[in-house]
């Protein structure tokens, strides 16, 4: 008898559809595009992240973006994906001495090798750097989202992106790491 009673109030208070009650807005990050491509966003969140994670204060290198061999024949690749109104990835690359460091920075243990721990840790660094730049923008931070990270390991591979509508590259460095972080956008709404 009770739950009778519970249905009907739950119709008689019945929430409107999302369709009848959210009026559609245009949603453009090409009007944003100032903000999007400010390479000062992704400082920012460089040294936001690794500064709170890792406990460093890492500094941009400039002018070195071409002269700098971050990713030697054995390197560490984190790679989180932009999903929505941009579409592109956030990449961080280092060499695995540099990727061994990071985690020992995170953790608190030495590592010997590039193993399960360090491509995590590199990974969620990778997906904290990507967060952070795209909560810079408010329109990309309420209308993209990220996938989970892949971490490639090896040698001698190349990352394509063909014909990227922007992309910002840049070099960093803390104590004696150096490491880069690529955002790509190969895709605008």
């Amino acid at each position: 008898m009770m739950l009778n009673g519970v249905r009907q109030q739950e119709k008689k208070f019945r929430p409107i559809a999302c369709a009848e009650r959210i009026e559609t807005v245009s949603v453009s990050l090409r009007d944003s595009m100032h903000v999007v491509s400010d390479p000062k966003n992704l400082d920012v969140s460089v040294y936001e992240v690794f500064g709170t994670m890792l406990g460093v204060d890492c500094e941009r290198r400039e002018g070195e973006d071409s002269g700098i061999e971050v990713r030697p024949a054995h390197s560490v690749t984190a790679v989180v994906g932009f999903g929505g109104i941009l579409s592109g990835a956030c990449i961080l690359s280092c060499n695995e001495s540099a990727a061994r460091m990071m985690a020992e920075k995170m953790t608190g243990s030495a590592f010997g090798a590039v193993d399960n721990v360090v491509k995590d840790g590199i990974g969620e660094l990778c997906n904290m750097v990507a967060g952070g730049w795209k909560s810079k923008v408010p329109v990309l931070a309420a209308n993209c989202g990220l996938s989970l990270p892949a971490v490639i390991t090896g040698r001698d591979y190349n990352l394509h992106v063909q014909a990227p509508e922007f992309r910002l590259r840049h070099l960093y460095r803390f104590e004696r790491v150096m490491f880069e972080v690529l955002i790509v956008c190969d895709g605008l709404l």
